[in-house]
This record gives structure tokens, sequence and C-alpha cells, in this order.
């Protein structure tokens, strides 16, 4: 006997007309007042943009409109430590989506999966060649015992989502990693990552912070690293924040195979503008690569410090990503 299979049909769209983009840009950010400064040099050039904040922020997987062609992502990754809700896995599917229907991302979502994860970022590291610290992951705190059976002590745990220095700790003994482990106060990382670290001790008491730009070399800063702090953030927003210590630094330009190891990095890491932080290892003059930082927001003062305004290249990338567009 022969059974019609019913027939599928096809829901009309609506009637209505999509309106066309009218926008060159759209930055996507969390922190309310980190980016003045680029929304500023946006504003002096005449961009036509959006300022596109996550709070509050919801999106129609039916809809394959992106903001604007050319969207710069500026999602912090410390996002966690300001807002319970954060909005970083939230906005790693909202970039996916806009890349999907047809938007050109800056630090888009390949990038913002290694930014979240800093044993992606070691593994990358390493895969290209580079040293690193001795580094072993886990994702339940009483496996860090095992782990630190071949890494000496004083030791680091660290969550593998961080920002600020957050979410990093100092062991000096093993005696002391057990205690906090039965206590519950290891370091927690909202993805429920864990790092051991071995604690490379700084040469000169400093770290070499790399800033790049489309892959390239941007400029560099060596940051004062002390034994009591990880929150090593140059940027004005983080100077300025209540109860924080000064920070020393300065500008200098690294040795070149330095700045080449950087810049292969971030181009694995197809990080558009972003940092790459090393320390170079006072035990044997190692330089050991620990941190790929897809949030830039530029050193404080950095005509004082610099004698130039990285905003002003950054706008520089950004107009030229718009014009590539329009022309393709």
């Amino acid at each position: 006997m022969h059974v019609q299979r019913p027939r599928l049909t096809t829901r009309p769209r609506a009637s209505h007309a999509t309106p066309p983009v009218p926008l060159d840009l759209a930055i996507l950010y969390e922190h309310p007042a980190w980016f003045e400064p680029l929304f500023a040099a946006l504003d002096r050039r005449g961009v036509d943009y959006a300022k596109v904040q996550l709070t509050d922020h919801s999106f129609d997987l039916g809809n394959s409109v992106p903001p604007a062609p050319v969207v710069l992502s500026r999602v912090a990754m410390s996002g966690f430590l300001r807002e319970p809700e954060h909005g970083i896995f939230y906005a790693a599917a909202l970039l996916d989506h806009w890349e999907r229907s047809g938007a050109q991302i800056l630090n888009g979502p390949r990038t913002i999966a290694i930014d979240s994860s800093k044993a992606r970022q070691l593994s990358l590291i390493a895969a290209l060649g580079h040293d690193i610290p001795r580094t072993r992951t886990v994702h339940r705190a009483r496996d860090l015992l095992p782990a630190a059976a071949d890494i000496p002590f004083p030791l680091l745990v660290k969550a593998n989502i961080g920002g600020s220095g957050a979410g990093i700790t100092r062991y000096s003994s093993l005696a002391e990693l057990e205690r906090s482990i039965a206590e519950g106060t290891v370091p927690d990382s909202v993805d429920k990552v864990l790092l051991l670290q071995d604690l490379v001790p700084a040469r000169g008491g400093t770290i070499l912070r790399i800033e790049t730009l489309g892959g390239r070399f941007l400029y560099a800063l060596e940051v004062e690293s002390r034994p009591d702090s990880f929150d090593l953030c140059p940027a004005d927003a983080c100077l300025a924040q209540p109860g924080r210590a000064a920070i020393g630094m300065r500008a200098v330009t690294p040795p070149a195979q330095l700045i080449e190891a950087a810049e292969r990095i971030a181009q694995a890491a197809e990080l558009d503008v972003g940092g790459v932080e090393l320390v170079i290892d006072d035990r044997d003059g190692v330089p050991r690569f620990y941190d790929i930082n897809a949030l830039s927001n530029f050193v404080a003062k950095p005509m004082d410090v610099l004698g130039w305004d990285p905003h002003e290249r950054l706008v520089d990338y950004l107009e030229s990503a718009i014009a590539d567009r329009k022309s393709t």
C-alpha cells in the first residue's frame, strides 16, 4: 500500500525588508570606562561606529544581520570579577554568530577561545617551540597534590580564566597547599580548570609585555614584578583602582628574537590587538612566555611613556579593515 508522505512547506518570510546596516564598525565591550580613550580617538577621526555593551545585551539567533561589517571585540576576561553573571561565554557565542552572519570579527571567536584559557595559551606557545614555565593542569582541587610532585616549591596555583592578577596564589610548601585544599581556599576558576605552575624568579624583578597590532610589534614595556602581587596591568583604568599600589614601568626595545617570538604567538592566536607576556628566568636566563592577553587598553599616560598614542595606530588599523571590507 502506498502511503503518501506529507509535503514539507517553507514558512514565508516576513514581508518587511531588513534595513541595511548603516555603520562601519561596532565595538563589543564589557567594562564601562576602559575604552573611553578608544571612543575619543574614533570620534576625532569621524569613524561611524556603534558601542555594543554586553550588559543587558541579547541577540536573535534567527537574525543574520550583525551590527556592522567590522566588529572589534574588547571583552575582558576579568569580567567575572565585576559581575557574577559575567558575559565571557556569552560573548564567545555572540562573536561566533556575528562571524557566521558575515561580519569580520577582530579578536574573534578563535582568539577569545585562547584568551579565555591559560591552558590553551601555554599549549599554543609550547607548540610553537617557545619556553613556558613548567605547568600541570587539573580540574579538581584535590588533584593539585599529585600534580605538584615534580614542581619545586614555592609554586603558583592559577585559575584558568583570570584577569588583573585574579585567581593566582603562591604556595611555599606542600603542607601549605594541602591545608589550603582541605580548607577550600585554593583559587577557583569559572570553568573549573586549574593550573599548577613553577614560580619563575624574574631577572631584574621585571616582566616584559610586548604589545602587538595586526600580528606585528607595536611597543614593549618592562613592568615591575613584585613577589606579593600578580596584577601587572599598566593601563590608566587599572592604575586608578582604589588601593592599588603604583607600578613601575618603562618603554623598552626587546631583542629581535623576542619580538619575532611574540609576533609568531600573536599570529597563531589570530590576535588583532593584544599583548604577549614573558619573564626572563633568573636561574638560567631563558625567556619563558606565560600569557596571551587579547584585551589591551594600552599603557597609562602613553605620551609620557612612549611619546605617542597607540590608540591612533589602532584606529589606523580599524580604518584599514573598514576600507578593505568596502572594497570587496
